[in-house]
């Protein structure tokens, strides 16, 4: 089997169990929301489901298509589906495929690279459910001990941390990109509080910019 028929075979499988598992597990999610309406005969009127559900999409839609398109190359397929699944993308799985691809010196879009990020994502969801479960019995006493200023920290710096070691993990490779993935939501942040940019608008611009300069990039070097 050559590469090309062992990725094909790979998506088959992905797609075979990926779909349905997040299929079933977002039906799932309703069973505790159904549980509380027949319990308690609190149904919502449909208008105001629909008022919900307009509000989650206008200040969510965006990454319906954002996220998976800009995390596809480090996830991967098998890693996209695992990911979505257990939640924490950005701030957990991302980074852990993206190590896992540097240390391996794994290309994207590759049978190793599917595999690499997909046993670095498996792990980081066995530790993070480790460390939850943890955390939910003794992060509380912790935290409550521990300096303002710590906690301050933590609550305000861990996010960008996490996002500016990833940045700089792939600076490393790309430096002229760099420069673009960086300038334009900066350009986009500073334009903000002149013509009021929304929030989601800065995301589409700032990863669909990248991706195209980056598309420049690579017909040039072609």
């Amino acid at each position: 089997m050559n590469e090309k028929q062992a990725m094909d075979s790979w998506k088959k499988s992905c797609i075979k169990i990926g779909t349905p598992t997040n299929l079933l597990a977002a039906a799932t999610a309703f069973i505790p929301v159904i549980y509380l309406c027949v319990t308690y005969d609190c149904w919502p009127s449909f208008s105001l489901v629909f008022q919900a559900w307009l509000l989650t999409v206008i200040s969510f839609g965006a990454f319906y298509i954002v996220e998976p398109l800009s995390y596809y190359a480090s996830l991967g397929m098998s890693g996209t589906y695992l990911s979505f699944l257990s939640g924490n993308i950005g701030n957990m799985r991302v980074p852990c495929a993206a190590l896992a691809l540097d240390v391996t010196d794994s290309q994207p879009g590759t049978i190793q690279a599917e595999v690499v990020s997909t046993m670095a994502i498996c792990g980081s969801i066995v530790t993070n459910l480790i460390a939850t479960t943890l955390a939910a019995f003794i992060g509380t006493a912790i935290v409550s001990v521990l300096p303002v200023m710590i906690k301050t920290g933590l609550q305000t710096y861990a996010s960008a941390a996490i996002f500016g070691a990833t940045f700089g993990n792939f600076a490393l490779k790309q430096p002229k990109l760099a420069i673009f993935g960086l300038g334009i939501p900066l350009i986009c942040k500073v334009m903000q509080s002149y013509v009021g940019i929304q929030a989601w608008l800065i995301i589409v611009l700032s990863v669909f910019g990248t991706v195209g300069i980056a598309r420049l990039f690579y017909r040039k070097d072609a």
